[in-house]
């Protein structure tokens, strides 16, 4: 059976149409004749998106219990025995209630795809698992129902429904998408202006993203390696030499021209092991070309321009950025050269050639011989001794002829060459020319060659000396540079992994960084005030600020170690302990670019970590002033309405309409007395400035007065209260307050048939009284989520209240000593456990001023 087709309308944030798009695709299927049900949809209340369901056959929802509460569920078991052409699925990451079949409601639209029926759903941007954090960010709400991308990616098509931030706007203001009280808050916490702009961004470059992958994956498929200009993608090559930063710039600068445009760096590497670039100079180009928004790659190949287009091509590149080759005249005249090959091959792929400071200057070698100086020592010995020794042993042989005198001549040369390598096998060389001319070839004692054939037999002679003497050369340096990338890569793969695991990266690098290379103490430090306009300020040591440093004695100055390695303007790596090689410079520089990245992102999280605070601060405000705009206007527009009727002329009221009508603004002002009470409270125990008046007092006391202030809803609370129970030392108002907001939660969750239980006891030198309701109940996981200002867990804003009872109490009850903690009630719900000191266990209590 073929597997049915997922369609999903995805949207920026609620209310933008998603439903709506979705039932007018189910409505056009079913006049082309497809078998379409309504498995399940959401309307939430909105009477456009309840008449689109029309005649749609609707398949009846399963009724599910939990923890005392009655859930609405899609019946899975009926969509797959109608097993309909195609099924309508809405909230594509909505969370199934608890000993359902699956978890997820993706899960069960994965089941209605394997058995062959297509599903229409939807989803916003924010519900995607990659995105849950940035979106958090952005609202300062955390989304706990998400999907993960690959489920979305799979679908056979994501349509976008899209509206400006304006007009969606403008429908929640019309009362479009929630219910009337509800707008004002909505309207100043998740739909605001720049909420809605970032969402529909995020929306907007999630299906770009989306879109780029199927059309790789088409052109993959297809075998098509052209270039499709469908979106701009600028690849800069780097060589690992010094102009990488300028080649980077002006790559960035070409991409910036075009929004949206990607930039790409890429650095090809010998796939022959050798080490061919600079690894400090790439670890900082990396580190730029990831500041400027673009991203790094590393390819190997042999053929540097093949390897380059290569790339260019599998990222459907439009633009290549190349430097100015840096070889001489000569050698370009002899070569063509990178840049010249690449424009010659590169296709629609626009190139460009961007001259630079070192261009044909030359490259820049080491100058490091291939071998040992004692090797070559030992080489040139044998050449001087070992020629005139195996002449004389040669005419102590006088039966052989003259080619078997060049044999063992030759011989003796690559045995040289094997030792000393080039320039001991080229002094052997020039020497055995002479010894076998002068000794072997006739006419003997002369330089005087009198046969051809002779002549030509020294010749070669020479000629192969000289090949071999500089093979040998050749692979011996070669065997050295692989030896040396070798180790250079291992050491960077082991800084890097060490960096990666350690909690300190900065530290951890450094101490790496020391015992590779045997040195006493690394630091790093930073130029202070560099731009004072002192030339000469980076001399004084009073000028660097030490940074970060490991080892003993670590140099305050750049002066003061034997190796300074510059990062940038402001920051030099200091090794102290002994004067390093300049073949190991380069890995150092490698680790002093690094270090300077540990730093920037030490620096960053020190910030985030300041900032933490004030963002936390900045959200509670935000949700404070959505929420009291509501918790305020409620009871004031109650008590100003019933005030203003009161003195109405127009109406006459007889004594029970006025009795209500005062009823009614007298617990509109009681409400707004709370309210007010419980926001300076909040106020005052985040400053520190709450005073607490502790005595000794009953529980049996405090509680009906606390149930009394409820009123009529807490006339069904149940109480047990042991007649022998220990007096507590508590502050009797702050006790009250305490108990009114927790009975007043439960009472709010509890089933009507089901009220709260309060109860009483004593153990451990405390007096423990639990608040109990057999309501929805809450995770574990989530327990402190509740005590957190201005929340209400499981509402998506704060419209339904400001959500201070719960962090008010516990604020109050651990200011008189106590505490408060949540627990699962058996057969479900939640039990409050507020503790507090029982008298007899205190002696003394310590007041906060006030």
């Amino acid at each position: 059976m073929p597997r049915g087709e997922l369609r999903i309308y995805l949207g920026a944030a609620p209310g933008v149409g998603k439903t709506y798009a979705m039932l007018e695709e189910a409505q056009r299927r079913v006049e082309r004749g497809t078998d379409v049900v309504i498995a399940l949809v959401e309307t939430h209340g909105r009477p456009h998106t309840a008449a689109m369901i029309g005649d749609l056959e609707v398949i009846a929802r399963r009724t599910a219990t939990y923890r005392g509460g009655t859930f609405q569920e899609m019946d899975l078991d009926a969509v797959l025995a109608r097993h309909p052409a195609v099924a309508v699925v809405d909230e594509l990451a909505h969370t199934n209630v608890p000993g359902s079949r699956h978890a997820k409601r993706w899960q069960d639209i994965q089941e209605l795809l394997d058995a062959g029926i297509s599903v229409l759903s939807t989803v916003n941007i924010q519900h995607l698992e990659s995105l849950n954090d940035v979106v958090a960010q952005i609202t300062g709400t955390t989304q706990r129902e998400t999907v993960p991308d690959q489920i979305v990616r799979a679908a056979a098509q994501v349509e976008l429904v899209d509206m400006t931030p304006e007009a969606l706007r403008r429908r929640m203001a019309h009362g479009n998408i929630y219910p009337p009280d509800k707008i004002d808050a909505a309207l100043g916490n998740y739909f605001r202006v720049g909420n809605l702009t970032a969402l529909r961004e995020l929306a907007l470059l999630w299906l770009a993203g989306t879109v780029d992958e199927q059309l790789d994956a088409y052109r993959a498929q297809q075998g098509i390696s052209a270039t499709w200009e469908a979106r701009e993608r600028v690849v800069v090559a780097l060589t690992g030499g010094p102009e990488g930063a300028t080649l980077i710039r002006r790559a960035a600068r070409i991409a910036a021209r075009s929004k949206g445009t990607d930039l790409l760096a890429v650095h090809v590497a010998r796939n022959d092991g050798l080490a061919g670039a600079d690894p400090a100079h790439l670890a900082r180009q990396r580190v730029l070309v990831e500041s400027l928004g673009g991203t790094y790659h590393q390819v190997l190949g042999s053929d540097i321009p093949a390897a380059l287009l290569d790339f260019a091509r599998g990222v459907n590149a439009t633009q290549l950025v190349l430097g100015a080759s840096r070889r001489g005249r000569f050698a370009q005249v002899l070569s063509r050269g990178v840049g010249v090959t690449t424009t010659a091959l590169s296709g629609p792929i626009d190139v460009h050639l961007v001259t630079h400071p070192e261009a044909g200057r030359g490259r820049r070698t080491a100058g490091v011989p291939a071998l040992s100086r004692r090797r070559r020592l030992l080489g040139f010995t044998l050449a001087v001794l070992g020629m005139p020794v195996l002449t004389a042993s040669l005419k102590a042989l006088p039966d052989l002829t003259l080619t078997s005198d060049i044999l063992l001549f030759l011989a003796a040369v690559v045995g040289v060459a094997l030792v000393g390598g080039l320039w001991p096998a080229l002094l052997a060389a020039l020497g055995g020319s002479l010894l076998l001319n002068w000794f072997f070839t006739p006419p003997f004692a002369t330089l005087t060659i009198a046969g051809a054939d002779n002549l030509l037999a020294l010749a070669v002679f020479v000629g192969v000396a000289v090949a071999v003497s500089g093979v040998v050369d050749m692979a011996a340096r070669r065997t050295r540079d692989a030896a040396r990338a070798s180790a250079e890569a291992q050491t960077l793969a082991t800084v890097a992994g060490s960096v990666l695991r350690g909690q300190r990266p900065l530290t951890a690098l450094l101490d790496r960084l020391r015992e590779t290379f045997a040195l006493r103490a690394v630091s790093v430090l930073e130029l202070v005030d560099a731009a004072d306009g002192r030339p000469d300020r980076a001399r004084e040591e009073a000028a660097w600020r030490l940074v970060a440093s490991v080892g003993d004695a670590p140099a305050t100055s750049p002066g003061a170690g034997e190796t300074a390695v510059p990062v940038d303007d402001r920051l030099t790596v200091v090794l102290c302990g002994r004067r390093l090689a300049a073949s190991d410079r380069r890995v150092v520089e490698a680790f002093a670019a690094q270090a300077a990245v540990a730093l920037r992102q030490q620096r960053l999280a020190a910030q985030a970590a300041a900032a933490r605070p004030l963002a936390a601060a900045d959200r509670m405000r935000t949700a404070l002033l959505a929420a009291v705009s509501h918790d305020l206007r409620t009871p004031l527009a109650s008590a100003k309405a019933a005030v203003s009727s009161l003195r109405s002329h127009d109406v006459e009221f007889d004594a029970a309409d006025r009795d209500e009508l005062l009823a009614t603004a007298d617990e509109s002002l009681d409400r707004l007395g709370r309210l007010v009470a419980n926001l300076l409270d909040m106020s005052r125990l985040q400053a520190g400035a709450l005073g607490v008046h502790a005595v000794a007092i009953g529980v049996e006391d405090v509680v009906p007065r606390a149930l009394d202030e409820l009123g009529p809803p807490a006339a069904g609370v149940r109480t047990d209260i042991p007649a022998d129970l220990p007096a507590a030392t508590a502050d009797p108002g702050l006790l009250e307050r305490v108990l009114v907001n927790i009975v007043a939660n439960a009472l709010r969750h509890s089933p009507p048939h089901r009220p709260p239980l309060v109860t009483a006891s004593a153990h451990a030198g405390q007096v423990e009284l639990r608040i109990i309701d057999h309501g929805p109940g809450i995770p574990a996981d989530q327990w402190e989520h509740v005590f957190q200002p201005f929340q209400r867990l499981g509402d998506r804003d704060n419209t339904a209240g400001v959500g201070l009872g719960l962090a008010l109490s516990r604020g109050l009850a651990e200011a008189m000593g106590g505490s408060i903690t949540p627990e699962t009630t058996p057969g479900g719900g939640l039990t409050m456990v507020l503790r507090l000191p029982a008298a007899a266990s205190v002696t003394a209590m310590e007041e906060p001023p006030a």
